[in-house]
């Protein structure tokens, strides 16, 4: 196996604490490595020493002379006045990239929505993260380094980028490092895990889910050591007691040399454990949305926005204790979807029905609700809630409280406004819950954390009561702490997931697969419609007959249904009309043509968008 870059007794400090301390590693030709650790503990910094593109204090970093590497960074670097395609390709004339096949699926697998000559500057923070990842994608890297690079990525993305990185070499080529979050995307790509803790980098074989039992096993090794240093804790207190009185100072130093035997062991992870919250009693009514549309304003500011509607007659019931998983494309509502049920915003049809017990907390992306305790320290922040809390039968106080979510007894004094992200989002979680709602809604609840933290945070979850509804791009997590899962699509419908997270890939690579070859089938007419350029105008105008069709098509849907109800009951009476039936059969067939009609036109229109 060819060595293909490592670093030898590196180590690095900031201030006064030791990130890394004389680590030595490698990677070879055929690694697929993922690196997981808590956030701060040197995951980024070792990457970024590994890529060259810092200097370790101590020991060097060495790489073969023709190795390429590509290094993916967490900040924006790219340049903001670039057209988007000029910032992936350079220069280049579209002939030079559009014949590489490899290329080509790049780009439709990341880039395929957005507009080629936008300037860089104008994206969302979506679609920078994911032109900056075409851009290392597509050029001849030898390794290549990657820095989370599935945030901002929905379910689809993330399951792209893992297919790609799989197929990307030969299993003996090439080399790729990872740091991410996401636990399923580290089992579907990685072979090996390098975990960063306490200065030193321990290396396992295997992905997310080999990692964590070889690291349990260790764990375990590591009880029975100190089962053993307990044992001789018994066996010195023991003699102590069988210990003569006129020995009794030198008893008194042994116990206390006894003592630090278990004072000086460290905890070797932030006890993060939350036992069940009292909540407030569900009645038999939660929340319900009936038959709701819903068209945002002409300038949104949730970023679901559009110039349609983005529910177009949709119902979905919550039930007591219900625990319910959303994805989507992006811009398809699911944030506009949780403020629904939130109460923040009101359909533009249909009713939103409440329970008269329900109590609702949402956790938005953002935690925009802690900003107006920056100045407050974390344990100050949940004393203004309770100053004692009854947990599982007993009663606990805040200081106590916020330790059981990680939060050291050091750490609790810090100032909100010093927190990180990831320290931010458990925080308003546990402020949500002690508030004890009894219907709990999360908007991607995973951004900022690390794998320990998301671990306790569905060990929380899974023993919490109420109703949950969860938007996530996070499947381990979708498939860890709710039971079904449902989908919004784009097309203003819900849809329900028995099949879970692999139904919607497929649903959405039917809908793509679909659309791909519709565009073909029309021979000449469509290549000369494939090389039209269409204006803005045209686009706008495409919008709105698309949103026509897309209503008429759902009113069908409807008429439909109810016209086979009506012939279902007609034939199942012991007298059957049956000049009825025939005309109920008739009325079927021309909605069943007036539906092909439109979903042609709807084919035609949407290539005018794409």
């Amino acid at each position: 196996m060819v060595h293909l870059l490592g670093a030898e007794n590196v180590s690095v400090s900031f201030a006064t604490r030791t990130i890394l301390d004389s680590v030595s590693l490698g990677l070879n030709e055929g690694d697929r490595i993922g690196m997981v650790g808590r956030n701060g503990d040197g995951k980024s910094t070792l990457m970024r020493l590994l890529s060259q593109r810092s200097t370790p204090d101590d020991g060097r970093v060495t790489k073969r002379g023709d190795v390429n590497v590509g290094y993916l960074d967490q900040q924006d670097v790219l340049n903001g006045d670039l057209p988007v395609g000029v910032a992936i390709v350079g220069e280049a004339a579209e002939h030079e990239w559009a014949s590489n096949p490899r290329i080509r699926e790049i780009m439709e697998g990341l880039v395929g929505d957005v507009d080629w000559h936008a300037t860089v500057s104008s994206l969302s923070g979506g679609q920078r993260r994911r032109v900056a990842l075409a851009k290392l994608l597509i050029e001849p890297h030898d390794v290549i380094m990657l820095d989370e690079p599935t945030n901002h990525l929905d379910v689809e993305g993330v399951a792209w980028l893992a297919r790609h990185l799989k197929t990307r070499w030969r299993s003996n080529e090439g080399a790729f490092l990872v740091v991410t979050h996401d636990r399923w995307f580290l089992d579907e790509v990685c072979t090996r895990t390098w975990e960063v803790h306490d200065g030193v980098v321990d290396p396992f074989d295997g992905g997310y889910a080999a990692y964590v039992l070889a690291r349990a096993e260790r764990n375990r090794s590591a009880a029975v050591v100190e089962g053993k240093r307990q044992q001789l804790v018994k066996k010195e207190l023991a003699w102590l007691r069988r210990g003569a009185p006129a020995r009794t100072a030198k008893p008194k130093f042994r116990i206390e040399a006894a003592n630090e035997l278990i004072a000086d062991v460290p905890e070797p992870r932030d006890a993060v454990a939350l036992n069940k919250m009292a909540t407030a009693r569900l009645g038999k009514d939660v929340l319900d949305l009936e038959h709701v549309s819903y068209t945002p304003p002409p300038r949104p500011t949730d970023g679901d926005g559009g110039s349609g509607p983005l529910f177009d007659n949709i119902t979905l019931r919550l039930a007591p204790g219900e625990r319910l998983g959303l994805v989507g494309v992006n811009g398809a509502g699911k944030t506009t979807l949780l403020r629904l049920l939130n109460g923040e915003i009101q359909p533009t049809a249909g009713k939103v029905k409440r329970g008269k017990t329900v109590q609702t907390a949402m956790l938005t992306q953002e935690v925009r609700e802690l900003d107006d305790v920056l100045d407050l320290r974390v344990v100050e922040v949940i004393q203004r809630e309770r100053q004692v809390f009854n947990i599982g039968g007993r009663e606990v106080s805040a200081g106590q409280l916020v330790e059981q979510l990680g939060f050291s007894k050091e750490k609790q004094w810090t100032p909100v406004r010093d927190l990180s992200g990831g320290e931010r989002r458990r925080l308003q979680l546990l402020r949500l819950l002690v508030g004890e709602p009894n219907v709990l809604m999360l908007d991607e609840p995973t951004n900022d954390l690390d794998t320990d933290t998301l671990a306790a945070v569905e060990d929380v979850l899974d023993g919490w009561p109420g109703t949950l509804v969860v938007v996530s791009h996070d499947r381990y997590l979708l498939e860890r702490v709710t039971d079904h899962q449902m989908a919004l699509l784009g097309d203003g419908k819900l849809r329900g997931l028995p099949g879970g997270v692999d139904q919607y890939l497929e649903l959405r690579e039917a809908s793509l697969a679909g659309k791909s070859s519709a565009a073909q089938t029309s021979g000449g007419a469509a290549a000369t419609a494939a090389g039209t350029v269409h204006s803005e105008a045209d686009k706008r105008q495409a919008k709105k007959d698309l949103n026509r069709i897309e209503r008429q098509l759902g009113k069908l849907g409807q008429q439909e249904d109810k016209l086979k109800e009506q012939m279902h009951a007609a034939g199942a009476k012991a007298d059957v009309d049956f000049s009825g039936l025939a005309e109920m059969n008739r009325k079927l067939q021309q909605i069943a043509e007036e539906k092909e009609g439109l979903e042609v036109e709807w084919l035609e229109v949407s290539e005018i968008l794409e």
